[in-house]
């Protein structure tokens, strides 16, 4: 993954996460997994707490959304 500008593994990570309830497998893989880890580690080299659902959805480049919307928009995953 360090070979790969961060700019662009942002928006690869945006685009699987935002398709997780349509592409679920997803979720089983290790690409996603590593995927994020790698963006957690840079997030939090460069002062993000990544606990904190909108500084990391600000850092990712999303819109930033409180957790009390977050959790009213869940949905069960098939």
């Amino acid at each position: 993954m360090k070979h790969y500008p961060t700019q662009e593994l942002k928006i690869v990570y945006r685009i699987l996460h935002a398709n997780l309830a349509k592409n679920t497998e997803l979720m089983d893989g290790n690409f996603l997994e590593d995927l994020q880890n790698h963006l957690q580690k840079q997030a939090q080299s460069e002062g993000i707490d990544i606990g904190d659902h909108g500084a990391w959805d600000a850092w990712l480049g999303n819109k930033a959304v409180s957790c009390e919307t977050r959790i009213g928009k869940r949905a069960t995953l098939s």
